[in-house]
């Protein structure tokens, strides 16, 4: 089996991608691989290294909610097109809407991990202001969803999502994503810590919410931002501010291996999202044993149902309550880590999501050569 998988190097979806295209090369299939975007650095390709079957394409076209990407979004096109005639494909599984009525006889199937109108409506409580180049992106997201062959969601509340802001979604189907468990660490000695992870300044990650109150434990935010200011103190990139009222630490980006360490020592990681349709790293911390602090949105009640502690949607005192509580009761904590962790390896690991794929490309793959 050859399939052709688009991902970005802009959006967040890079780890999914990784455990997807690996998962599918150590089963045997063979794997092109496209991205959009920036092209990246080696550093951030070199787990392709020794990936048998794998062909990687790396392109700079801009994504389709980017207005800048309109204009190149005839020349991805064209480009997919003739990369299909060349290496021709049995399944195409592409990152971006908008290519899923490609003019091609293999089966599409759209990855759904996010776009601009359900982000507007999950954020700010509706749809952004109509101009011609939102109807314009619209119509391409709409006609893309009209011409795939399938969509899949990493949940339904995704499915649900899309088909109020588009009126229209085809033949579903929501594969939870996973992870490799051998990537992290849930046995290393933990501090009594917070993790986040998320840019500062972006609304639907909202990681702010941990700035607002005080906090028993020490907060680690990490992502990448512009800095902000908590009480009476400047704040950079990789600094740790200690007063009467806030622990903080921020950093910047950090490396996978960087980051699967802060996740090992985390006794608590707080999702703080309003809008998270992929939920990467929740997951991550799952599998490194970190009780998970979760915002009470749909998606992470459909993912992490019992096996996570809520705070009040978007609240930081509620959020600030909820961390006081684990950091009060060490039994309580432990327990929710113990549970979240379980429900990781049993529910979210990368064998179960690739089997899952597996079936349904050749699903789809068998029903076109029936036809």
């Amino acid at each position: 089996m050859h399939v052709l998988v688009t991902t970005d190097t802009i959006s967040g979806v890079a780890g999914y991608t990784r455990e997807l295209v690996s998962g599918l090369v150590s089963r045997g299939i063979q794997v092109t691989l496209v991205s959009f975007g920036e092209i990246p650095l080696p550093e951030h390709t070199r787990w392709m290294e020794g990936l048998h079957g794998l062909d990687y394409r790396p392109t700079a076209f801009r994504l389709e909610w980017m207005q800048e990407g309109e204009s190149d979004f005839a020349d991805s096109c064209q480009f997919l097109t003739a990369l299909v005639r060349e290496t021709r494909p049995d399944l195409l599984q592409l990152s971006q809407f908008c290519h899923g009525n490609l003019p091609v006889d293999a089966p599409r199937v759209v990855f759904a991990h996010g776009d601009l109108m359900t982000w507007s409506l999950s954020v700010h409580g509706n749809e952004p202001k109509s101009t011609r180049w939102l109807k314009r992106y619209k119509d391409r997201v709409a006609a893309g969803l009209a011409g795939a062959t399938t969509l899949i969601s990493p949940s339904r509340w995704m499915v649900e999502l899309l088909g109020h802001c588009y009126g229209y979604v085809p033949d579903s189907r929501v594969i939870y994503n996973g992870r490799n468990p051998i990537f992290f660490n849930p046995y290393a000695g933990k501090e009594d810590s917070v993790l986040s992870v998320g840019r500062m300044l972006d609304a639907g990650k909202q990681v702010h919410l941990l700035t607002h109150h005080q906090h028993p434990l020490p907060v680690c935010i990490v992502g990448e931002h512009s800095g902000i200011t908590p009480p009476k103190l400047p704040i950079r990139a990789d600094v740790k501010v200690a007063t009467n009222d806030v622990q903080l630490s921020l950093k910047g980006p950090q490396t996978d291996s960087q980051l699967r360490l802060l996740y090992s020592r985390a006794t608590v990681y707080a999702a703080t999202p309003r809008y998270e349709p992929l939920g990467m790293s929740t997951l991550e911390a799952a599998l490194s044993r970190c009780a998970i602090v979760a915002n009470d949105i749909p998606s992470f009640r459909e993912i992490w149902g019992d096996d996570a502690v809520y705070f009040k949607a978007n609240d930081a005192a509620s959020l600030a309550s909820t961390i006081r509580e684990l950091a009060g009761d060490r039994d309580l904590c432990r327990s929710y880590a113990n549970r979240a962790y379980q429900r990781a390896r049993d529910r979210y690991n990368h064998k179960r999501m690739i089997d899952e794929y597996l079936s349904l490309y050749r699903g789809l793959i068998e029903r076109r050569r029936a036809a």
